[in-house]
């Protein structure tokens, strides 16, 4: 395989991204890796938490002869742009303008183009297949059914429950309600104006991400999808709901294939104990589930050879 870095313009942003190609001439199929929430880079990396998934798919597609695109996004890496200025639907804008960038590139196949998106990601693919942008099929990992809102509810009781240590103990002794708390700062997020406040001295908020991400519902879209879809969700999950596949199934009218892997968590690990945000430093430090990448290649072949499987 090879890799080449490359930097496309999104809007008045120029991004910086890695094209990562198999041997040989092609032209190829390719992947458009669409990162999760934070400040992310192109492999799925933050401050003190290598993630690395990107880096793991990128390279496991492009030795099994499939191009893929990923990119830092704005404000994070090589990228431009302010981090802290950057909504939702920047991020879906700087998705699209990957998207149109790769169909230009010599040695990748225009109409075999798919999306891949992790989380937040997952949300923008389903967000550019609903609203008409020209993909082959599009993949969502560890991808919600459900508005933003409800997904940071849902995720807060699971987190909560998964504490250990002294987070666990200080929210015992002072008796906090996560709920009450958490309704509040959301509150606090939708009647603020601004792209960004803080909530401490130590903690910025994007109230301007926030406020979309928590609007935003990919099932208004879901049944507007014409594309196949692949959806794959860990059972240890904490941070999205396994049974959202299920919602996705009763929404999507496009060919669908769903998979719960036994024990991934939402790093894309597996996790043998309770599922915690607590474990996520040293399950970054373990490979990538194997299942989940053995799951994309099978139905990405399976797409590009024109056999698209039902199972909804």
């Amino acid at each position: 395989m090879q890799e080449q870095e490359v930097r496309f313009k999104s809007g008045e942003i120029e991004l910086a991204g890695t094209i990562a190609l198999p041997d040989g001439e092609g032209p190829f199929p390719c992947v458009l890796l669409i990162t999760g929430s934070g400040q992310v880079d192109r492999n799925e990396n933050v401050k003190r938490m290598p993630i690395n998934a990107f880096y793991d798919i990128s390279h496991f597609l492009a030795e099994n002869g499939v191009a893929s695109l990923r990119y830092d996004k704005r404000g994070v890496g090589q990228s431009e742009g302010d981090h802290w200025k950057t909504g939702f639907y920047d991020h879906a804008d700087d998705a699209l303008a990957g998207l149109r960038f790769l169909k230009q590139q010599k040695g990748i196949q225009p109409q075999r183009v798919f999306l891949l998106g992790h989380s937040e990601g997952a949300m923008i693919a389903a967000r550019l297949a609903g609203t008409g942008a020209e993909v082959a099929g599009i993949i969502l990992i560890a991808g919600p059914a459900q508005s933003g809102e409800a997904v940071l509810k849902w995720q807060a009781t699971k987190v909560t429950k998964g504490l250990r240590g002294f987070n666990a103990w200080l929210i015992k002794l002072l008796r906090i309600d996560v709920s009450k708390s958490q309704q509040k700062a959301i509150n606090r997020i939708k009647q603020s104006n601004k792209d960004w406040y803080r909530q401490n001295p130590f903690v910025k908020v994007n109230a301007k991400w926030f406020r979309e991400f928590m609007a935003y519902n990919p099932a208004d879209d879901m049944p507007r999808i014409t594309v196949p879809v692949l959806a794959v969700t860990g059972s240890k999950d904490i941070q999205v709901d396994p049974a959202d596949l299920e919602r996705m199934a009763s929404l999507l009218k496009a060919p669908f294939e769903r998979h719960i892997i036994k024990d991934m968590t939402h790093l894309l690990r597996t996790e043998e104990g309770e599922p915690s945000i607590s474990e996520y430093k040293k399950e970054v430090k373990r490979p990538i589930e194997p299942k989940l990448l053995d799951i994309i290649l099978d139905w990405l072949q399976n797409q590009t050879a024109g056999r698209s499987q039902v199972q909804n």
